[in-house]
């Protein structure tokens, strides 16, 4: 699926392998829009696979200028589930961050290293458990007392010594919305800085775990890199002579063109240098970056259905809140465009199909003459669109595409009706 060559550059919303072409059309991993909708059908998740692995070097490249000892990079694979993406940074050198047993199973799928996973959850079953020590993973996240003692016992069943971190809770709020935010001193993640003592103490007996450090992190589309500094202090003195501390992930992207994000280089910074001042040099430092990797690299392409011009102007598209449930669960903002015709001035909500009055996707997007049978691309849906994907109204699920100069290849296929009575006794 070859593009006519580009000649105008978008905003820093979209991904950094789109433009628009001499026609005006948008061309997304070298792929003309249309065709992609004509293709695969709308709704449909579109990824730019060049911009991911520049991102996912960004980040490894950054860690490894700043930082004089070791780093390693996991991607939070909550963001983007699925084993084509997994594959792609994972052929960057990152490893990858695990929630669930669904979760670890993509990840091995995806190729993954089992020495390169890494389990977080704050309700870990002791299924899960077994099967990532089963597998054989790198790391385990202890998220609370209950954890590691339960953690343990699977271990010492097992006759195996795994290697595991305390998730501590530093009392720290980032700057976001409250549903993303884990730092702060009541929450259901981590361990509170007296636990944390407590457990660290219970470790240094145990046969089964090897407590290698201490693992944070504060919640996420964090455009403020100061409380990054200030939940890293929190953990002085507290296991100084632990050789690795994991700083999580958080770093926010630009869902909007007036989004103004921290620069890879600087948010890196942020976190070695507070780090090396407060916790010492000389320490492995882990990265958990998800949407920063794959938000800006995917663009999701609807279908306009209706024009409804009423006190507002509703433009309704053939997906809504089962492809993209950010808006409807985070009041999250974004951006959309028609595709052609880029540029558009005329206020309009752009609006789902499903029986929701709440279901959104853009409260205040600027389409040129919207009209029914038009493509609209709304970029910055790389994360979290896929992974929160749902049937609600019995739709089924959008297909992930992924371009690469001018190719486009399926990753992941459209759910069918059929897909829909497959769990039906």
């Amino acid at each position: 699926m070859s593009a006519a060559t580009t000649s105008r550059q978008l905003s820093h919303v979209w991904p950094t392998h789109s433009a628009l072409d001499e026609r005006g059309v948008l061309q997304v991993g070298g792929c003309d829009a249309l065709e992609l909708a004509r293709e695969f059908g709308t709704p449909a998740y579109v990824v730019a696979e060049g911009d991911l692995r520049e991102r996912a070097r960004a980040f490894r490249d950054a860690f490894a200028v700043r930082h004089a000892g070791r780093s390693e990079t996991f991607f939070a694979s909550k963001a983007f589930p699925c084993t084509a993406v997994l594959r792609i940074l994972g052929e960057e050198g990152l490893g990858c961050d695990v929630a669930s047993s669904g979760e670890l199973h993509l990840a091995l799928r995806a190729g993954f290293a089992p020495e390169r996973i890494l389990l977080h959850g704050n309700a870990k079953s002791a299924a899960e458990l077994a099967m990532a020590l089963d597998a054989g993973i790198g790391l385990i996240v202890l998220d609370g007392l209950d954890d590691l003692e339960r953690t343990e016992a699977l271990a010492r069943e097992r006759g195996v010594r795994q290697r595991v971190l305390l998730r501590v809770t530093p009392g720290v709020r980032g700057d976001t919305h409250d549903k993303i935010s884990t730092g702060q001193s009541d929450s259901k993640f981590g361990l509170s800085l007296g636990d944390t003592r407590r457990a660290i103490d219970r470790l240094a007996g145990s046969a089964a775990l090897q407590l290698d450090g201490l693992h944070l992190h504060i919640g996420s589309q964090i455009l403020d890199l100061e409380p990054f500094r200030a939940a890293i202090a929190m953990l002085h003195g507290l296991g100084d002579d632990l050789p690795v501390i994991d700083v999580g992930g958080g770093l926010g992207v630009a869902y909007t063109a007036a989004h103004q994000v921290p620069s890879v280089e600087d948010y890196v910074d942020a976190k070695v240098g507070a780090v090396e001042e407060h916790l010492g040099a000389g320490k492995v430092i882990l990265d958990e970056p998800g949407r920063a990797l794959t938000a800006n690299a995917g663009v999701t392409l609807y279908t306009v259905q209706t024009v409804k011009r009423n006190v507002s102007t509703w433009v309704a598209v053939d997906g809504g809140m089962a492809d993209n449930l950010r808006p409807m669960l985070y009041g999250a903002p974004y951006e959309a465009e028609v595709v052609g015709r880029h540029g558009g001035e005329a206020a309009c909500r752009l609006a789902g199909k499903h029986c929701e009055s709440g279901d959104v996707l853009v409260h205040d997007a600027h389409l040129a003459d919207p009209r029914p049978g038009d493509v609209v691309a709304m970029p910055a849906t790389g994360a979290y669109g896929h992974a929160m994907a749902n049937t609600y109204n019995g739709v089924p699920r959008p297909p992930v595409i992924l371009c690469r100069d001018g190719d486009a290849r399926v990753a992941v296929r459209r759910e069918t009706l059929d897909d829909l009575l497959a769990r039906e006794a």
